[in-house]
């Protein structure tokens, strides 16, 4: 069975790979499509093209961006233009807002007793894209935690003492932004909005009305239950879904591209059937 990954993320955003590498990566380990899926940018997608062409792997472009929420909400774009202007002009503004909050973690992390700095974060991503990934990996070359895990469980997982869920986009706007770019909108991860099952239902049932897709139906973290009762609901909203690992490669090393909890693998005709979907609701083809 063909198998795919439409939730994966480079150094340009908080991977440990470069677009190219991931790409050969997804090859190496069978996978037949990839999506870069990279935080609030799409700095890696025309080098991830780039590759998959060469390598012979299909692509998809496409970004992940994070929305403002008491809890945390992202939602992934699938087939976008990168070069669209307004998507372009709303991105550069998202940074400025994700500098905003890295500052705010490190401020949260040393008044809990954490000695880490801006500089020292910048250093070891090696550039000014940062993210909480980065934080956790110099914790634990700092020895305060023991694995990147555990940082994000006990420090900066939303509800933990040094998260900031500072953002520039709502929900809607993110929804917008994505299908203005001529993409898809899919709520990732159902279950980090830790939201009930009347009040996900009334949450999707929203943004279907202001144009999302579909939702992601396939997860890394869903149990077997998860990913049954998300698919029905899709179903039920007459939603597509969607499937990725949320690789991250080095940066969190539990996490293997293409695979997740127990045998969740991601079959190929859930790519098809987004093609589908794209098809009749934007009149072409991808």
């Amino acid at each position: 069975m063909k198998t795919i990954d439409l939730h994966t993320h480079t150094v340009c955003s908080d991977g440990s790979m470069t677009a190219r590498e991931l790409v050969r990566h997804a090859k190496e380990c069978g996978l037949s499509a990839v999506a870069v899926t990279d935080h609030d940018s799409v700095d890696g997608v025309a080098d991830a093209l780039d590759e998959g062409k060469r390598i012979g792997i299909e692509v998809i472009p496409a970004i992940e961006l994070s929305a403002q929420s008491d809890t945390e909400t992202h939602i992934l774009g699938y087939f976008i233009d990168i070069n669209n202007a307004a998507l372009r002009e709303k991105l550069q503004y998202a940074k400025t807002v994700r500098n905003e909050r890295q500052n705010e973690i490190c401020e949260k992390l040393n008044a809990l007793g954490f000695a880490l700095t801006m500089d020292e974060v910048r250093e070891l991503a090696g550039s000014d894209i940062l993210c909480r990934a980065h934080f956790a990996r110099l914790m634990v070359k700092k020895g305060y935690v023991d694995s990147v895990k555990q940082a994000f469980d006990e420090y900066l997982a939303n509800g933990r003492p040094a998260f900031s869920g500072r953002e520039a986009l709502t929900d809607t706007e993110a929804v917008a932004l994505i299908n203005g770019a001529g993409g898809m909108a899919f709520c990732a991860h159902l279950h980090l909005t830790r939201k009930p099952p009347e009040e996900l239902e009334k949450f999707l049932v929203r943004l279907k009305a202001e144009g999302l897709a579909g939702v992601e139906g396939y997860y890394t973290e869903y149990t077997p239950q998860m990913q049954k009762e998300y698919q029905t609901l899709a179903k039920k909203l007459g939603l597509c879904i969607s499937g990725g690992t949320d690789f991250h490669g080095a940066f969190k090393p539990h996490i293997n591209i293409g695979k997740g909890l127990g045998d969740m693998s991601v079959p190929y005709s859930v790519l098809k059937n987004m093609k589908k979907a794209y098809a009749k609701t934007k009149g072409g083809t991808v």
